[in-house]
């Protein structure tokens, strides 16, 4: 069985998928780029405000099911620009308690929706 799970305080999908999926005790989210969930208008000051954007969009969705970043065991980041990985990586990392952080990757592409800079998406299990 999965259930969807949806939430306003994360931005509504703009296309045929669903914020995040559960499947018994594990989530599945959808990436998420740096649309402000209010106004569905794209957050790009710098690099540092973007992500934090996608990860504030990410804990809503965490929070819709029950759960924190704590529960998060893997995620994907893509970036545009492996030079901005530095600063991603400060902000991304206030997220998480550095001894029990989940497993990652971090991929630079050539484009990603909306022309964002970055774009993450998470596993957690409950």
């Amino acid at each position: 069985m999965k259930k969807i799970i949806f939430t306003e305080k994360a931005p509504a999908p703009i296309g045929p998928y669903n914020q995040a999926v559960l499947s018994g005790n594990t989530l599945y989210t959808s990436g998420q780029i740096a649309l402000n969930p209010e106004t569905m208008e794209l957050v790009l000051d710098n690099i540092e405000t973007e992500t934090k954007q996608v990860m504030e969009n990410m804990k809503a969705v965490l929070a819709a099911a029950d759960m924190t970043f704590e529960n998060v065991i893997k995620t994907t980041i893509f970036i545009m620009n492996m030079g901005d990985f530095a600063r991603i990586n400060t902000v991304y990392g206030s997220y998480f308690d550095e001894t029990t952080a989940p497993a990652r990757e971090t991929v630079q592409v050539a484009c990603l929706p909306k022309n964002v800079n970055i774009e993450i998406s998470m596993i957690a299990v409950k």
